[in-house]
């Protein structure tokens, strides 16, 4: 495990986009964010604003844009200005060697959520789970608290996510320790069986995820345990399903269709946390040391920089 080592103000981050094009009015309000709120100084990289369909400019351009941002010395962070599509088809064609080496700050969920699991894979480095500028930040209707626990990149700090943050319910009940990994359910599931497969051996896995309905969360979670990573985790930690309702007249709950797959790991379990597409958005490291306790409704996080 490679934490990277915390900003200070005067500091440089650059925003890149390595998946979807992002929304340029809400990015300028983002960058804005980080200048003016964070004192951060910001570099865009050279293909934020390319276009090649529903991504953010063709495969090698993305990847460059994320190799220099490693390869740039004056660079302590990197911040990933939305989600959307394509990060898995940089995976395979990364070096790896130049993250390793150069360790820092990396920033984003949803779709980052592959390069997250690639990343930690093949460096150790710990990553961070959290909104991003176009999407989240540079919101007129952001959530003062996603904004705020960026301050977490900036000094060492343990998160105690407890019920002063979200109502939370025990599913399983118990206490267990281990890094924590995972993130965008789809992005979890669609590492099966590639390289970069998630590994949840004794570790916390984090579930989230947006407008998937609850036969394609069933779906998902039922390869997640024939794959053998629900019951290869110590203990499960559910995310915000954001707008995953049916849309059609016969349909199990999505509650239902959680509750079946937890039920069958039986694995310390809580729901509720408000962390993945949701207002405010609780922002973590991933591949740090954590413990969910549900006796005590707290999940227990280490910091993520030095």
């Amino acid at each position: 495990m490679i934490k990277p080592e915390r900003l200070k103000k005067g500091d440089t981050v650059t925003v890149i986009a390595p998946a979807s094009p992002p929304s340029l009015d809400s990015l300028q309000k983002g960058i804005s964010y980080l200048e003016e709120e964070l004192g951060l100084k910001v570099k865009v990289g050279d293909h934020v604003y390319d276009q090649y369909g529903y991504l953010a400019g063709e495969d090698e351009a993305r990847l460059t844009d994320l190799e220099n941002a490693f390869l740039d010395k004056e660079v302590k962070g990197i911040i990933c200005a939305c989600g959307g599509y394509g990060t898995a088809r940089l995976a395979s064609q990364i070096n790896y060697l130049i993250i390793a080496q150069n360790p820092k700050i990396f920033w984003g969920y949803s779709d980052i959520t592959f390069l997250h699991t690639a990343i930690f894979n093949n460096t150790g480095l710990v990553t961070f789970h959290g909104p991003m500028l176009s999407s989240d930040i540079g919101k007129d209707d952001c959530h003062p608290l996603s904004r705020n626990l960026f301050q977490q990149l900036f000094e060492p700090q343990e998160m105690i996510y407890t019920e002063e943050y979200s109502t939370l319910e025990v599913l399983v009940e118990g206490k267990a320790s281990g890094k924590i990994t995972g993130g965008n359910l789809s992005l979890i599931t669609s590492s099966i069986g590639t390289p970069f497969e998630i590994d949840t051996k004794s570790k916390i896995l984090l579930m989230e995820d947006i407008n998937e309905e609850p036969r394609s969360v069933d779906r998902m979670l039922n390869q997640l345990m024939q794959a053998g990573k629900l019951t290869d985790a110590k203990g499960i930690v559910i995310g915000d399903f954001h707008q995953c309702h049916s849309r059609r007249d016969k349909s199990l709950a999505l509650e239902e269709v959680i509750n079946h797959y937890i039920q069958q790991a039986g694995k310390p379990t809580m729901k509720g946390f408000q962390i993945g597409h949701c207002s405010p958005h609780i922002s973590i490291p991933l591949g740090v040391n954590a413990e969910i306790n549900t006796k005590e409704k707290v999940l227990m996080i280490d910091s993520g920089v030095e």
